[in-house]
Parts: C-alpha cells; sequence; structure tokens
C-alpha cells in the first residue's frame, strides 16, 4: 500500500494552522516528550511532525532520538490491539478458536487448572475483553518487580503465570487491565498457525499493508510480548489505523472489525473495551457538537492510536513519558484540545 498522500489541512476540512498550533503546544510545555505525531483524515496526512528527545526500546535507554519518517518507535500496549486484529485475521482462516470457546481447553498442559469449577468457565471472549476475574495489577509502575505484566515476563512458565492467577471474580464481571491476557491471545495465534507472532504479522498484516520494517521484542523466555513489544514508525502505524477505519480493507475481516468495536465493558476510566481496543465517544464541532465514537490502541508512555469513523481522521502520537505520572493526559490534548476542535468542515 502507497504512503498516504500529503494534503494541506485546510484541504481537509481542518484550520489551516493545525500544525502550528501542536508546535506551540511543545513549546510552551503543555505538550512534554512528544516524539512523533501525524494526523489523517480520508487517507490524506495533513500533520506530520518530529521532535528530539530522550527514548527507550523497551525500556533500555536509547538516550535523545532526532525522530523522523524512519524512526522504529515502541508503540507498546497499542501492540494489544494489533494483536487483536492478528487474532481476527487468523480466526477468519480457522486457526484459532471463536470468541466463545472454553479457554482452558485450549491449553491442555495446563488441564489441572481447569479442575476450578470458575476457572473452568473463562472463554476467549474473557482474554479478549480483559475480564478473567483473575487477581491482576498493572496498576502500579512497570519498574515495580511487584507490577504483576513484570512478573509474567519473569516466571519461568508465563501462561501458567497468567492462567493460575487467584480468582477474584466471575469471569466477565469486571474488566481489570491485564497484559496477560494478550500474551494468552499471542500464544494461542502462535499454537494455531505455526509461526511466530512476528512472522504471522508480517505475512497477513504487515506485509499486505506495505509494512516491511519493524521490530518485536522477546523476552527472556523467547516469547514475544503480545502485550508491548511492537516497534513501528509512525506512518506505518497510521497504515493500520486507515486499514480499521477502512472496516479491514479485505486484509482483517470486516466482521472481526465491527465486533472489536462493541463496548463490552466499562473500564472506570471513562472509556469502554471492545476486543483488546479502547472504545469512547468525543463531541465534534463540525458535526452539531454532538459526540461520535471514536477507536483507539493506548500504550504506556503516550503512544495513541485514535481513530474517528465519523470524521475520517486518523491520529498517531508517540511520546517519550514512559511510566511517568500523567503520561496518559498529553496525547490526549492534542486530540480532544487541537485536532478534533481543529475540523471546521467535513
Amino acid at each position: 500500500m502507497p504512503m498516504a498522500e500529503i494534503a494541506a489541512p485546510e484541504s481537509q476540512g481542518f484550520v489551516p494552522d493545525l500544525s502550528q498550533r501542536i508546535d506551540y503546544g511543545v513549546r510552551s510545555g503543555l505538550l512534554p516528550g512528544l516524539h512523533s505525531v501525524i494526523v489523517a483524515r480520508h487517507g490524506r496526512i495533513v500533520v506530520e511532525r518530529y521532535y528530539a528527545g530522550e527514548d527507550a526500546e523497551w525500556g533500555v535507554p536509547l538516550g535523545v532520538v532526532q525522530h523522523g519518517p524512519e524512526t522504529l518507535h515502541d508503540v507498546r500496549s497499542v501492540s494489544k490491539s494489533i494483536v487483536g486484529l492478528l487474532y481476527g485475521i487468523a480466526l477468519g482462516q480457522g486457526k484459532v478458536p471463536p470468541p466463545e470457546a472454553p479457554l482452558l481447553a485450549q491449553f491442555p498442559a495446563y488441564a489441572d487448572l481447569g479442575r476450578d469449577p470458575v476457572r473452568a468457565k473463562i472463554t476467549v471472549s474473557h482474554a479478549l475483553t480483559m475480564s478473567l476475574g483473575t487477581e491482576w495489577n498493572e496498576e502500579i509502575p512497570y519498574t515495580n518487580p511487584a507490577n504483576s505484566e513484570i512478573q509474567m515476563e519473569m516466571a519461568p512458565d508465563l501462561l501458567r503465570y497468567v492462567l493460575d492467577r487467584p480468582m477474584i471474580l466471575e469471569p466477565g464481571e469486571r474488566w481489570t487491565y491485564n497484559g496477560g491476557t494478550s500474551a494468552l491471545l499471542g500464544a494461542l495465534i502462535e499454537k494455531g498457525t505455526g509461526q511466530k507472532l512476528p512472522d504471522y504479522a508480517r505475512e497477513v498484516l504487515f506485509g499486505p499493508l506495505g509494512i516491511s520494517d519493524f521490530h518485536w521484542a522477546a523476552g527472556k523466555n523467547g516469547v514475544h510480548s503480545a502485550a508491548s513489544g511492537l516497534r513501528l514508525t509512525a506512518r506505518d502505524l497510521v497504515r493500520i489505523g486507515q486499514l480499521v477505519l477502512e472496516g479491514g480493507q479485505g486484509i482483517v475481516p470486516e466482521s472481526w472489525i465491527a465486533r472489536s468495536m462493541v463496548p463490552r465493558l466499562p473500564t472506570g476510566e471513562g472509556p469502554s473495551y471492545g476486543y483488546q481496543w479502547w472504545l469512547g465517544a468525543a463531541p465534534v464541532k463540525a458535526m452539531d457538537g454532538k459526540e461520535r465514537p471514536w477507536f483507539a490502541g493506548f500504550g504506556n508512555g503516550g503512544q495513541r492510536l485514535f481513530i474517528s469513523p465519523a470524521t475520517g481522521i486518523v491520529m498517531v502520537t508517540f511520546f517519550g513519558n514512559y511510566d511517568r505520572m500523567n503520561n496518559w493526559m498529553y496525547p490526549g490534548r492534542i486530540w480532544w484540545e487541537i485536532v478534533l476542535p481543529g475540523l471546521e468542515k467535513l
């Protein structure tokens, strides 16, 4: 797929100084740590900005990086949303179980866990929606060894660690942010396809989209991190957003895109959650000021992929604010205070 055409913001209904508004946010200190931002509408890029800043690769400091169109960047937990797309492709190929399938039955090596009648109720859908009902804590920093994702990565058996957490709720009762659910989905994809996660992604998603340069980090156990390990360029993440906006482009089944973006559970953090995607609504001034749905992948440090179907807007941000308090608010400032209000005409 060729790179999106570059267009003037006003040609796509935006205020003409949209880029300058973002630059001002950086200069004023309102957007600390911004590395990259791209805004596209109807497949045309209207803003593309890159800045120098301290960066890291899956927690390993890289020093100051001058970011640009070819720079790979951690997308962190946006990886989860992309794994959700890969699951849909594999499901369409008949290589992974459907959402309603019992989860533990897919992992016969852990049959002993299925003797717990409550745990036996867990389905693949509960993994897709982060509602396993198990104890899990990613509310503390990822620099803290007590963080459940860090413990998962350090565990001698990653999958047993995820599946064997104490049951504290009925499956499906409540959403709990849980990178282990993405690890389970990645394992099902690898088991069903017979390929490592990055190899399968290259074949069925990245290759068809024209994405050739990416990296998928693996832990000490050799397992590629479905929860947070992917690195992409900002332009290539825009391609993925455009694919979602256009119903899968024949690469991801359109029916899976639709299923993924149905709000399944409240998160208690504002948005709802679908199948590894965050879902919300925001007012659009150019569309009578009423709220319109958006879909998003969120990643630690300020990594975002925002998609607004009603307006045709895709936005990607990369920040370097990993594990910092309030890192979530800065990409939101661009989306809610600059981009959406900056759309004046449909």
